[in-house]
């Protein structure tokens, strides 16, 4: 019984939506929003240090704003990830807050980034509260990424079965000057 449950969490639900057997697009496209809201920390906290801190400022709000459109359509892939997962499996409840700690984290943007427009949009350093938010997000982004990790690394969904995985284990051929390569 386990064994088709297992196939069936590793195959996509739709694969021109979701990615090949194997390749997932999910993980490819939360690279924006991590790298965005990451960024976007980073201006955070670099607008304390210069000069003349507006222009990072609107460059962090912009790059919370990149992130999430980017957390929408990496959702839309991801869902149809969850669905692939077989219900009442310890798979699908670490899918299940995954996706739920993204969400909060995608609100919480949301919400910092309207913070941040409120008064005609920044200007001068990022406020502590703002700020703040940016660093707590960031954290529980954290912790989805390692429920994400444990989907795709400990539970292998959307991962290649194991004779697929077993071929990367075995040697190569020898090459011509008896080598293997």
């Amino acid at each position: 019984m386990a064994e088709p449950r297992r196939r069936r969490a590793k195959r996509p639900v739709s694969p021109m939506l979701a990615g090949p057997y194997g390749h997932p697009f999910h993980p490819i496209l939360v690279t924006v929003p991590i790298g965005a809201w990451t960024a976007g920390v980073v201006f955070d906290i670099a607008s304390h240090i210069v000069g003349d801190p507006t222009f990072l400022a609107r460059g962090a709000a912009w790059l919370i704003a990149v992130g999430v459109i980017g957390a929408l359509i990496a959702a839309s892939v991801g869902i149809l990830d969850l669905f692939a997962i077989p219900a009442a499996t310890r798979a699908y409840r670490v899918g299940l807050i995954h996706m739920s700690v993204n969400l909060l984290v995608v609100l919480a943007y949301v919400a910092n980034f309207l913070w941040r427009q409120a008064g005609g949009g920044p200007s001068g350093s990022v406020g502590a509260g703002p700020l703040a938010l940016n660093v707590v997000a960031l954290a529980a982004l954290g912790v989805s990424g390692y429920l994400g990790g444990m989907l795709a690394y400990r539970y292998g969904v959307r991962v290649a079965d194991e004779a697929t995985q077993d071929e990367g284990y075995a040697p190569d051929r020898p090459t011509s000057a008896g080598r293997t390569g």
